[in-house]
Protein backbone atom coordinates (compact mmCIF):
# COMPACT_ATOMS: atom_id res chain seq x y z
CA UNK A 1 0.00 0.00 0.00
CA UNK A 2 1.41 3.58 -0.64
CA UNK A 3 0.45 7.03 0.36
CA UNK A 4 -1.58 9.66 -1.64
CA UNK A 5 1.49 11.57 -3.63
CA UNK A 6 1.08 15.21 -3.22
CA UNK A 7 -0.17 16.79 -6.32
CA UNK A 8 -1.68 19.32 -7.84
CA UNK A 9 -4.93 18.10 -8.11
CA UNK A 10 -4.54 16.73 -4.54
CA UNK A 11 -4.15 20.45 -3.11
CA UNK A 12 -6.01 22.49 -5.49
CA UNK A 13 -9.36 22.32 -3.95
CA UNK A 14 -7.94 23.48 -0.46
CA UNK A 15 -5.99 26.46 -2.37
CA UNK A 16 -8.93 27.39 -4.02
CA UNK A 17 -10.58 27.09 -0.16
CA UNK A 18 -8.19 30.11 0.97
CA UNK A 19 -7.87 31.83 -2.40
CA UNK A 20 -11.29 32.54 -1.76
CA UNK A 21 -11.34 33.74 1.50
CA UNK A 22 -8.47 36.37 0.70
CA UNK A 23 -10.76 37.48 -2.07
CA UNK A 24 -13.68 38.64 0.48
CA UNK A 25 -10.88 41.02 1.94
CA UNK A 26 -11.99 43.21 -1.74
CA UNK A 27 -14.05 46.10 -1.64
CA UNK A 28 -17.84 45.05 -1.81
CA UNK A 29 -18.90 44.88 -5.95
CA UNK A 30 -15.63 43.70 -6.93
CA UNK A 31 -15.91 40.38 -9.35
CA UNK A 32 -13.83 38.93 -8.36
CA UNK A 33 -15.09 37.98 -4.59
CA UNK A 34 -17.80 35.97 -6.57
CA UNK A 35 -15.77 34.21 -8.77
CA UNK A 36 -13.43 33.13 -6.42
CA UNK A 37 -16.16 31.87 -3.70
CA UNK A 38 -18.55 30.78 -6.16
CA UNK A 39 -16.22 28.43 -8.04
CA UNK A 40 -14.45 27.05 -4.37
CA UNK A 41 -17.94 26.74 -2.76
CA UNK A 42 -19.09 24.76 -6.34
CA UNK A 43 -16.51 22.25 -6.24
CA UNK A 44 -13.64 22.68 -3.46
CA UNK A 45 -15.46 20.52 -0.69
CA UNK A 46 -16.82 18.20 -2.56
CA UNK A 47 -13.70 17.68 -5.12
CA UNK A 48 -11.63 17.33 -1.93
CA UNK A 49 -13.95 14.60 -0.39
CA UNK A 50 -13.93 13.13 -3.89
CA UNK A 51 -10.37 12.97 -3.85
CA UNK A 52 -10.06 11.14 -0.50
CA UNK A 53 -12.55 8.86 -1.57
CA UNK A 54 -10.60 7.34 -4.38
CA UNK A 55 -9.41 4.98 -5.93
CA UNK A 56 -12.50 5.46 -8.05
CA UNK A 57 -13.99 7.43 -10.96
CA UNK A 58 -12.22 10.38 -11.58
CA UNK A 59 -12.87 14.02 -13.58
CA UNK A 60 -9.63 13.26 -15.65
CA UNK A 61 -11.46 9.92 -16.85
CA UNK A 62 -12.90 10.77 -20.38
CA UNK A 63 -16.82 9.51 -20.55
CA UNK A 64 -19.58 8.25 -18.05
CA UNK A 65 -16.48 7.85 -15.22
CA UNK A 66 -15.96 11.71 -15.46
CA UNK A 67 -19.45 12.79 -15.53
CA UNK A 68 -20.24 10.94 -12.85
CA UNK A 69 -17.56 12.45 -10.52
CA UNK A 70 -18.16 15.98 -11.74
CA UNK A 71 -21.64 15.28 -10.76
CA UNK A 72 -21.00 14.12 -7.54
CA UNK A 73 -18.49 16.92 -6.78
CA UNK A 74 -20.99 19.32 -6.97
CA UNK A 75 -23.22 17.61 -5.47
CA UNK A 76 -21.22 16.74 -1.92
CA UNK A 77 -20.08 20.66 -2.56
CA UNK A 78 -23.57 22.04 -2.62
CA UNK A 79 -24.90 19.94 0.31
CA UNK A 80 -21.49 20.81 2.95
CA UNK A 81 -22.15 24.78 1.84
CA UNK A 82 -25.78 24.63 2.60
CA UNK A 83 -25.24 22.57 6.01
CA UNK A 84 -22.32 24.59 7.15
CA UNK A 85 -24.11 27.78 6.26
CA UNK A 86 -27.60 26.72 8.24
CA UNK A 87 -25.11 25.49 11.15
CA UNK A 88 -23.71 29.18 11.44
CA UNK A 89 -27.67 30.78 10.94
CA UNK A 90 -28.34 29.25 13.68
CA UNK A 91 -25.82 29.76 16.16
CA UNK A 92 -26.72 33.48 14.92
CA UNK A 93 -23.47 34.16 13.70
CA UNK A 94 -23.67 33.17 10.02
CA UNK A 95 -21.22 35.75 7.50
CA UNK A 96 -20.59 34.37 3.96
CA UNK A 97 -16.66 34.78 5.13
CA UNK A 98 -17.50 32.93 7.93
CA UNK A 99 -18.91 30.01 5.78
CA UNK A 100 -16.29 30.52 3.52
CA UNK A 101 -13.73 29.68 6.10
CA UNK A 102 -15.35 26.30 7.53
CA UNK A 103 -15.39 25.03 4.28
CA UNK A 104 -11.68 25.66 3.73
CA UNK A 105 -10.74 24.58 6.96
CA UNK A 106 -12.94 21.04 5.99
CA UNK A 107 -11.20 20.95 2.68
CA UNK A 108 -7.91 21.29 4.13
CA UNK A 109 -8.52 18.46 6.42
CA UNK A 110 -9.71 16.10 3.77
CA UNK A 111 -6.93 17.31 2.16
CA UNK A 112 -4.60 16.45 4.41
CA UNK A 113 -6.06 13.45 5.54
CA UNK A 114 -4.15 10.01 4.86
CA UNK A 115 -5.62 7.77 2.37
CA UNK A 116 -3.61 4.34 1.38
CA UNK A 117 -3.77 3.31 -1.97
CA UNK A 118 -3.05 -0.43 -3.47
CA UNK A 119 0.64 -0.75 -4.99
CA UNK A 120 0.91 -1.35 -8.06
CA UNK A 121 1.43 -4.86 -9.94
CA UNK A 122 5.28 -6.37 -9.48
CA UNK A 123 6.72 -6.77 -12.97
CA UNK A 124 6.88 -10.22 -13.60
CA UNK A 125 11.03 -11.41 -14.72
CA UNK A 126 12.36 -13.93 -15.86
CA UNK A 127 11.21 -16.80 -18.71
CA UNK A 128 11.07 -17.56 -22.00
CA UNK A 129 11.04 -13.97 -24.23
CA UNK A 130 7.21 -13.74 -25.88
CA UNK A 131 7.03 -13.57 -29.75
CA UNK A 132 6.87 -10.02 -30.88
CA UNK A 133 3.01 -8.99 -32.54
CA UNK A 134 1.93 -6.54 -34.69
CA UNK A 135 -1.31 -6.54 -32.94
CA UNK A 136 -1.72 -7.60 -29.50
CA UNK A 137 -4.70 -8.26 -27.67
CA UNK A 138 -5.38 -5.39 -25.20
CA UNK A 139 -4.49 -5.91 -21.52
CA UNK A 140 -6.81 -6.11 -19.04
CA UNK A 141 -5.90 -3.51 -16.49
CA UNK A 142 -5.62 -4.51 -12.52
CA UNK A 143 -9.15 -4.53 -11.00
CA UNK A 144 -9.34 -1.57 -8.90
CA UNK A 145 -10.50 -2.33 -5.08
CA UNK A 146 -14.10 -2.11 -4.60
CA UNK A 147 -15.04 1.77 -3.41
CA UNK A 148 -18.88 2.26 -1.99
CA UNK A 149 -19.38 4.87 -5.18
CA UNK A 150 -23.17 4.30 -5.52
CA UNK A 151 -23.28 4.73 -0.84
CA UNK A 152 -21.02 7.54 -1.23
CA UNK A 153 -23.56 8.97 -4.21
CA UNK A 154 -26.46 8.50 -2.37
CA UNK A 155 -25.38 10.16 1.11
CA UNK A 156 -24.17 13.33 -1.12
CA UNK A 157 -27.73 13.12 -2.24
CA UNK A 158 -29.74 12.80 0.89
CA UNK A 159 -27.24 15.39 2.35
CA UNK A 160 -28.37 17.78 -0.06
CA UNK A 161 -31.59 17.02 0.28
CA UNK A 162 -31.81 17.30 3.75
CA UNK A 163 -29.86 20.62 3.41
CA UNK A 164 -32.32 22.26 0.99
CA UNK A 165 -35.14 21.04 3.19
CA UNK A 166 -33.64 22.46 6.33
CA UNK A 167 -32.78 25.54 4.69
CA UNK A 168 -35.97 25.92 2.93
CA UNK A 169 -37.64 25.07 6.19
CA UNK A 170 -35.34 28.30 7.82
CA UNK A 171 -36.00 30.80 5.45
CA UNK A 172 -33.85 33.78 4.77
CA UNK A 173 -34.68 34.92 8.12
CA UNK A 174 -36.32 31.99 9.92
CA UNK A 175 -39.79 33.43 8.48
CA UNK A 176 -41.34 30.07 7.69
CA UNK A 177 -40.91 28.47 10.82
CA UNK A 178 -42.11 30.98 12.34
CA UNK A 179 -45.49 32.30 10.99
CA UNK A 180 -46.15 35.84 11.56
CA UNK A 181 -48.99 35.72 13.34
CA UNK A 182 -50.15 39.51 12.92
CA UNK A 183 -50.52 41.78 9.44
CA UNK A 184 -48.63 45.09 8.66
CA UNK A 185 -52.22 46.68 9.54
CA UNK A 186 -53.25 45.37 12.63
CA UNK A 187 -53.14 47.33 16.10
CA UNK A 188 -51.05 44.40 17.72
CA UNK A 189 -48.13 44.84 14.78
CA UNK A 190 -48.37 48.76 14.62
CA UNK A 191 -47.78 49.74 18.47
CA UNK A 192 -45.57 47.94 21.17
CA UNK A 193 -47.00 46.37 24.19
CA UNK A 194 -48.34 48.75 26.95
CA UNK A 195 -45.70 50.01 29.41
CA UNK A 196 -42.82 49.13 27.32
CA UNK A 197 -42.15 52.57 26.62
CA UNK A 198 -41.37 53.47 30.44
CA UNK A 199 -38.17 52.27 32.50
CA UNK A 200 -37.57 48.63 34.49
CA UNK A 201 -39.29 48.70 37.78
CA UNK A 202 -35.23 49.65 39.28
CA UNK A 203 -35.82 53.52 40.09
CA UNK A 204 -36.27 56.19 41.01
CA UNK A 205 -36.20 57.72 37.71
CA UNK A 206 -36.25 61.00 35.87
CA UNK A 207 -36.19 61.62 32.35
CA UNK A 208 -32.91 63.10 30.89
CA UNK A 209 -34.04 63.17 27.12
CA UNK A 210 -36.42 62.68 24.72
CA UNK A 211 -37.56 63.21 21.49
CA UNK A 212 -41.15 62.37 20.02
CA UNK A 213 -40.22 63.84 16.31
CA UNK A 214 -43.78 65.70 16.42
CA UNK A 215 -41.88 68.52 14.05
CA UNK A 216 -41.61 68.48 10.79
CA UNK A 217 -37.41 68.73 10.61
CA UNK A 218 -35.20 67.44 12.90
CA UNK A 219 -34.18 69.16 15.79
CA UNK A 220 -30.73 70.80 15.66
CA UNK A 221 -29.95 71.19 19.44
CA UNK A 222 -30.38 67.40 19.96
CA UNK A 223 -29.05 66.09 16.80
CA UNK A 224 -26.30 66.33 14.45
CA UNK A 225 -26.17 63.82 11.16
CA UNK A 226 -22.73 62.53 11.22
CA UNK A 227 -20.03 61.07 13.21
CA UNK A 228 -18.06 63.26 15.32
CA UNK A 229 -14.72 62.84 13.45
CA UNK A 230 -16.18 63.47 9.85
CA UNK A 231 -17.13 66.67 7.94
CA UNK A 232 -19.69 67.44 4.89
CA UNK A 233 -20.82 63.80 5.31
CA UNK A 234 -19.29 60.69 6.81
CA UNK A 235 -18.79 56.98 6.70
CA UNK A 236 -17.53 54.04 8.88
CA UNK A 237 -14.48 52.91 6.79
CA UNK A 238 -13.63 50.55 9.50
CA UNK A 239 -16.28 48.50 8.33
CA UNK A 240 -15.76 48.79 4.88
CA UNK A 241 -19.64 49.87 4.58
CA UNK A 242 -21.16 51.19 1.38
CA UNK A 243 -22.93 54.09 2.37
CA UNK A 244 -22.32 58.14 2.66
CA UNK A 245 -24.45 59.61 5.62
CA UNK A 246 -25.62 62.87 4.25
CA UNK A 247 -28.24 65.22 6.49
CA UNK A 248 -30.72 64.87 2.98
CA UNK A 249 -31.42 61.11 4.13
CA UNK A 250 -32.61 62.06 7.31
CA UNK A 251 -36.18 63.46 7.78
CA UNK A 252 -38.77 64.18 10.41
CA UNK A 253 -42.51 63.85 9.68
CA UNK A 254 -46.05 62.54 10.81
CA UNK A 255 -44.63 62.05 14.60
CA UNK A 256 -41.01 59.71 13.29
CA UNK A 257 -37.78 59.89 12.44
CA UNK A 258 -36.98 58.09 9.11
CA UNK A 259 -33.37 56.96 8.02
CA UNK A 260 -33.30 56.31 4.29
CA UNK A 261 -30.88 54.33 2.26
CA UNK A 262 -30.84 54.68 -1.38
CA UNK A 263 -28.67 53.44 -4.56
CA UNK A 264 -26.98 56.54 -5.51
CA UNK A 265 -22.95 56.75 -6.16
CA UNK A 266 -22.17 59.74 -3.50
CA UNK A 267 -18.20 61.19 -3.49
CA UNK A 268 -17.37 61.45 -0.11
CA UNK A 269 -15.42 64.27 1.48
CA UNK A 270 -12.30 61.18 1.74
CA UNK A 271 -12.22 61.53 -2.21
CA UNK A 272 -13.99 58.32 -2.15
CA UNK A 273 -17.27 57.18 -4.58
CA UNK A 274 -19.64 55.21 -2.39
CA UNK A 275 -22.46 53.21 -4.00
CA UNK A 276 -24.79 54.22 -1.20
CA UNK A 277 -26.09 57.44 0.62
CA UNK A 278 -27.80 56.88 4.18
CA UNK A 279 -28.75 58.89 6.92
CA UNK A 280 -27.78 58.66 11.40
CA UNK A 281 -28.24 61.08 13.60
CA UNK A 282 -26.13 61.30 16.73
CA UNK A 283 -26.17 63.82 19.73
CA UNK A 284 -22.46 63.95 19.54
CA UNK A 285 -20.58 67.32 18.03
CA UNK A 286 -20.67 68.90 14.63
CA UNK A 287 -16.71 67.70 14.67
CA UNK A 288 -13.92 66.81 16.64
CA UNK A 289 -13.08 70.04 18.19
CA UNK A 290 -16.43 70.72 18.85
CA UNK A 291 -18.52 70.02 22.03
CA UNK A 292 -21.03 67.02 22.22
CA UNK A 293 -24.82 68.20 22.76
CA UNK A 294 -25.63 65.47 24.83
CA UNK A 295 -23.24 62.65 26.24
CA UNK A 296 -24.62 60.03 29.22
CA UNK A 297 -22.86 58.22 31.88
CA UNK A 298 -25.52 55.01 33.16
CA UNK A 299 -29.19 55.22 32.55
CA UNK A 300 -32.04 53.28 30.97
CA UNK A 301 -31.86 54.38 26.84
CA UNK A 302 -34.81 53.10 24.74
CA UNK A 303 -36.23 53.85 21.24
CA UNK A 304 -39.39 52.44 19.63
CA UNK A 305 -37.86 51.54 16.16
CA UNK A 306 -39.30 50.29 12.83
CA UNK A 307 -37.06 48.24 10.71
CA UNK A 308 -36.29 47.82 7.26
CA UNK A 309 -38.33 44.99 5.07
CA UNK A 310 -35.36 44.54 2.58
CA UNK A 311 -32.66 43.38 5.50
CA UNK A 312 -29.94 41.89 2.95
CA UNK A 313 -27.06 44.24 3.10
CA UNK A 314 -28.50 46.68 5.41
CA UNK A 315 -27.56 47.41 9.14
CA UNK A 316 -29.82 49.70 11.39
CA UNK A 317 -28.82 50.32 14.75
CA UNK A 318 -29.25 52.16 17.54
CA UNK A 319 -26.49 52.17 20.08
CA UNK A 320 -23.99 54.18 22.28
CA UNK A 321 -19.79 55.46 20.90
CA UNK A 322 -17.84 56.92 23.52
CA UNK A 323 -17.30 60.76 23.82
CA UNK A 324 -13.83 60.38 24.34
CA UNK A 325 -12.74 58.07 21.36
CA UNK A 326 -12.53 58.35 17.53
CA UNK A 327 -14.45 55.46 17.22
CA UNK A 328 -12.81 52.98 20.18
CA UNK A 329 -14.23 51.41 22.83
CA UNK A 330 -16.32 51.07 24.20
CA UNK A 331 -19.61 50.33 22.80
CA UNK A 332 -23.23 49.89 23.81
CA UNK A 333 -25.50 48.38 21.17
CA UNK A 334 -28.80 48.38 22.41
CA UNK A 335 -30.02 46.65 19.20
CA UNK A 336 -28.52 45.72 15.72
CA UNK A 337 -30.14 44.47 12.89
CA UNK A 338 -27.10 43.06 10.67
CA UNK A 339 -28.79 41.80 7.55
CA UNK A 340 -31.99 40.40 8.68
CA UNK A 341 -35.07 41.72 10.55
CA UNK A 342 -35.74 38.59 11.74
CA UNK A 343 -33.50 38.75 14.99
CA UNK A 344 -32.30 41.86 17.20
CA UNK A 345 -28.65 41.56 18.20
CA UNK A 346 -27.60 43.10 21.25
CA UNK A 347 -23.95 43.55 22.04
CA UNK A 348 -21.77 44.86 24.45
CA UNK A 349 -18.00 45.76 23.07
CA UNK A 350 -15.29 46.74 25.68
CA UNK A 351 -11.69 46.73 26.30
CA UNK A 352 -10.05 44.87 29.54
CA UNK A 353 -7.74 46.49 32.12
CA UNK A 354 -4.51 43.81 30.08
CA UNK A 355 -5.61 45.54 26.98
CA UNK A 356 -7.54 42.86 25.69
CA UNK A 357 -10.88 42.88 23.69
CA UNK A 358 -14.17 41.91 25.61
CA UNK A 359 -17.51 41.10 23.45
CA UNK A 360 -21.05 40.17 24.67
CA UNK A 361 -23.42 39.74 22.45
CA UNK A 362 -27.23 37.40 22.09
CA UNK A 363 -29.72 37.42 19.30
CA UNK A 364 -33.06 37.64 20.25
CA UNK A 365 -35.93 36.30 17.86
CA UNK A 366 -37.16 35.06 15.23
CA UNK A 367 -39.37 37.47 14.82
CA UNK A 368 -40.46 39.96 12.10
CA UNK A 369 -39.31 43.36 13.47
CA UNK A 370 -40.18 45.16 10.16
CA UNK A 371 -44.29 44.37 10.56
CA UNK A 372 -44.36 47.56 13.37
CA UNK A 373 -43.00 49.18 16.19
CA UNK A 374 -40.86 47.32 19.09
CA UNK A 375 -39.31 49.23 21.82
CA UNK A 376 -35.46 48.24 22.54
CA UNK A 377 -33.97 48.87 26.10
CA UNK A 378 -30.72 49.31 27.91
CA UNK A 379 -30.58 49.54 31.13
CA UNK A 380 -26.44 50.74 31.81
CA UNK A 381 -25.86 50.40 36.03
CA UNK A 382 -22.53 50.42 37.98
CA UNK A 383 -22.84 46.98 38.48
CA UNK A 384 -24.82 45.14 35.01
CA UNK A 385 -25.92 46.11 32.01
CA UNK A 386 -29.45 44.64 31.26
CA UNK A 387 -31.58 44.38 27.55
CA UNK A 388 -35.18 44.95 27.54
CA UNK A 389 -37.24 44.26 24.00
CA UNK A 390 -41.06 45.57 24.60
CA UNK A 391 -40.38 45.75 28.30
CA UNK A 392 -38.98 42.13 28.95
CA UNK A 393 -35.76 41.39 29.93
CA UNK A 394 -33.76 39.35 27.57
CA UNK A 395 -30.14 39.49 28.36
CA UNK A 396 -27.58 40.95 30.81
CA UNK A 397 -23.80 41.75 31.43
CA UNK A 398 -22.79 41.61 35.22
CA UNK A 399 -19.13 41.33 34.75
CA UNK A 400 -16.82 44.57 35.92
CA UNK A 401 -14.54 44.54 33.34
CA UNK A 402 -16.90 44.90 30.15
CA UNK A 403 -19.43 47.79 32.39
CA UNK A 404 -18.31 51.22 30.86
CA UNK A 405 -18.01 54.01 32.74
CA UNK A 406 -17.65 56.94 29.81
CA UNK A 407 -20.07 59.11 29.22
CA UNK A 408 -21.29 58.22 26.01
CA UNK A 409 -22.85 59.63 22.92
CA UNK A 410 -26.16 58.21 21.54
CA UNK A 411 -26.71 57.02 17.48
CA UNK A 412 -29.14 55.78 15.45
CA UNK A 413 -27.83 54.95 11.71
CA UNK A 414 -29.04 52.85 8.79
CA UNK A 415 -25.29 51.30 7.29
CA UNK A 416 -25.16 49.43 4.12
CA UNK A 417 -23.07 46.96 3.00
CA UNK A 418 -21.88 45.77 6.39
CA UNK A 419 -20.87 42.04 5.71
CA UNK A 420 -22.52 42.12 2.55
CA UNK A 421 -23.87 44.19 -0.06
CA UNK A 422 -27.82 44.59 -0.81
CA UNK A 423 -29.13 42.73 -3.63
CA UNK A 424 -28.87 44.48 -7.20
CA UNK A 425 -32.77 44.29 -7.27
CA UNK A 426 -32.89 46.93 -3.69
CA UNK A 427 -32.38 50.24 -4.41
CA UNK A 428 -34.13 52.22 -1.56
CA UNK A 429 -35.11 51.20 1.89
CA UNK A 430 -36.03 52.92 5.16
CA UNK A 431 -35.85 52.33 8.71
CA UNK A 432 -38.31 54.27 11.25
CA UNK A 433 -38.06 56.01 14.76
CA UNK A 434 -40.82 57.15 17.15
CA UNK A 435 -39.11 58.21 19.86
CA UNK A 436 -36.07 58.22 21.36
CA UNK A 437 -35.65 58.95 25.94
CA UNK A 438 -33.11 58.65 28.31
CA UNK A 439 -34.05 57.90 32.13
CA UNK A 440 -31.58 58.74 34.97
CA UNK A 441 -31.63 58.21 38.66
Amino acid sequence: MTVRPWTLPRVLPALSGWIALAALLLPAGNPLRAVAAGIFLLAGPGAAAVAWARPGPSWRERGPGRLGAVSLTVTLSLALTMLAAEALFFRHSFTVGRTVLALAVLTTLLTLLPRRLPAAPAPVTGGPARPAHRFRRPRRQAARPKVRWRLLSVVGTLLLVAACGAVNGAGVGAAALHPQSASPTSPTAILPPVGADQPPGTGPWHQAFRDDFNGTSLDGSKWTTCYDWNVRGCSNTGNHEDEWYLPGQVSVADGALTLTAQRQPTQGSDGKTYPWTSGMVSTGRDNWDGTPRHTFTYGYFAAALRTTDQPLGMFPAFWLLSANTRGGLPELDTVEFINSNQYADLNLHAEAPDGSNIDAHYAHGPQDYSLGYHVFGLDWEPDAVTWYVDGVQVFQVTDPAAIPTTPMELILNLAVGYQQSPPPTVDKTQVQVDWVAVWQH
